[in-house]
C-alpha cells in the first residue's frame, strides 16, 4: 500500500512537471509567433517608432507569456494545498514585478521615440532640446513612481506584512516629510527636478556660464546637472542651483549670438581704414551668419582708443572662433599695414633733459 501511494505521488509530480514544461514550451512558441508578427508589421510601416517599442517590450513580454502559461497550467492540475499556496505566493511577487517591468519598458520606449523624433544635431534645435529635456526628466520621475508602486504591490501579496504595504502606500506623503527632515538637501534637489521639467530654465545642450565656467548641459538628472566644460572637464551642479542662483544661458531662446572683439590702437590711427578692413575680414569669414557687424570707438584712455568689433554667428562655439579670427586678422593687418596704429606711450622732454609723460586726453 505504501509503495502504491509513493508511486502515485511520483506519478503526480511527473505529470505536473510535464504539464509545466509543455506550458512553458507553448508560451515560448506563442511568444515567438507574436514577435514575428509584430516585427513583420513594423517593417511595413514607414516610421521607426513602432520598432523602438517592440525592441523595448520584447524581454518583459517573453516572461509575461511564460508567467501566464504557468498560471494556467497550475490551475489545470490538482496540486497539494501547500504547493498551491506556495505557487500563489510566488505569483504574487512575480506578476507585479513583470507588470512593472513592462510599464518601465513602455515608458523608456516613449522616451526613445522622442529622442528619435527630435534631432538635436540640426542647426535650429531649440524645440528638440526642449522636448528631450522634458521627457528625459519625466521619464525618470515615472520610473521612480512605477518602482515604488511595484514594491508596494509585492508587499500586498504577503498576508503577514500586507498591513505594511497598505501603510506604505497610504502614508507616502508623511514618509516623505520624515525623510526630508533628515535629508533636506536631497529632497530639495528632487523637488527642484520636478520644477525643472516644466519651467525649463535649462535644456539639454544649452550653452551656460555657471560658477565662472563656460560649458554645455550634457545631462540632466533629478537631483543634479552635468555641465561639459569647454576643456572636456565635467561640472556637477545641484539642480536647485539653477532655480535659486543666477547664471548665464546663451541659448535660452535661440542659439544665435553676438560676439565682441576689443582692440586698443593709437589715438592717431585711421579708424575709417580699420573699419573697412574689419568689414572685409568679417564678410569673408564663413563663420559669420550675415546678420550684423560693426566697428565702433567705445572708450578712450590717455594713450589709446578702445575699438569694439561686433559680429553675429549661429551659436556660441562658432561665435568664439569668429571672434578669434577677427582679432587675429586685425592685429596682423595693424602690424604689417598700419604700424602707426600700434599704441605708443608719449613723453615730453624739456630743455634740461628731463622727461614727463603727457596726460592730455586725446
Amino acid at each position: 500500500m505504501g509503495d502504491l501511494g509513493l508511486s502515485h505521488l511520483w506519478e503526480q509530480r511527473l505529470i505536473a512537471a510535464l504539464t509545466f514544461a509543455v506550458a512553458v514550451a507553448i508560451a515560448l512558441l506563442s511568444y515567438r509567433v507574436a514577435m514575428l508578427a509584430l516585427r513583420r508589421f513594423t517593417e511595413r510601416t514607414p516610421t521607426r517608432a513602432d520598432n523602438v517599442v517592440v525592441a523595448r517590450i520584447a524581454a518583459p513580454l517573453r516572461w509575461i507569456f511564460v508567467a501566464i502559461a504557468l498560471s494556467m497550467a497550475g490551475r489545470a492540475i490538482d496540486l497539494p494545498a501547500h504547493q498551491a499556496a506556495l505557487g500563489q505566493q510566488i505569483a504574487g511577487f512575480v506578476i507585479p514585478a513583470l507588470v512593472g517591468w513592462m510599464v518601465i519598458a513602455t515608458i523608456r520606449a516613449v522616451n526613445d521615440i522622442v529622442d528619435l523624433r527630435y534631432d538635436v544635431s540640426v542647426a535650429d534645435n531649440l524645440k528638440a532640446r526642449r522636448k528631450r529635456t522634458r521627457y528625459a526628466i519625466l521619464t525618470r520621475i515615472a520610473i521612480i513612481c512605477v518602482v515604488f508602486i511595484t514594491l508596494c504591490m509585492m508587499l500586498l501579496s504577503i498576508p503577514a506584512i500586507r498591513a505594511v504595504g497598505v501603510t506604505l502606500m497610504a502614508s507616502a506623503g508623511l514618509a516623505g516629510l520624515a525623510v526630508g527632515a533628515a535629508a533636506q538637501p536631497a529632497l530639495k534637489n528632487l523637488i527642484a527636478g520636478f520644477q525643472l521639467a516644466f519651467t525649463e530654465p535649462i535644456r539639454l545642450d544649452d550653452v551656460v556660464i555657471i560658477e565662472g565656467e563656460w560649458g554645455r548641459i550634457e545631462e540632466i538628472r533629478l537631483t543634479y546637472v552635468v555641465v561639459r566644460i569647454w576643456d572636456e572637464r565635467r561640472l556637477v551642479v545641484p539642480v536647485s542651483k539653477f532655480l535659486e542662483d543666477s547664471f548665464q544661458n546663451w541659448t535660452r531662446s535661440n542659439a544665435q549670438l553676438l560676439g565682441s572683439v576689443f582692440l586698443y590702437v593709437d589715438p592717431s590711427a585711421d579708424i575709417a581704414r580699420l573699419r573697412e578692413r574689419a568689414g572685409l575680414i568679417v564678410q569673408d569669414n564663413p563663420r559669420w551668419d550675415k546678420r550684423f557687424w560693426n566697428l565702433q570707438v567705445t572708450d578712450t584712455t590717455v594713450d589709446a582708443l578702445q575699438l569694439r568689433v561686433l559680429a553675429t554667428a549661429q551659436d556660441a562655439s562658432i561665435a568664439f572662433d569668429l571672434r578669434c579670427d577677427i582679432r587675429e586678422g586685425l592685429m596682423r593687418y595693424i602690424a604689417t599695414e598700419m604700424p602707426e596704429a600700434i599704441v605708443r606711450r608719449r613723453v615730453q622732454a624739456d630743455g634740461f633733459g628731463h622727461t614727463a609723460v603727457t596726460d592730455s586726453q586725446p
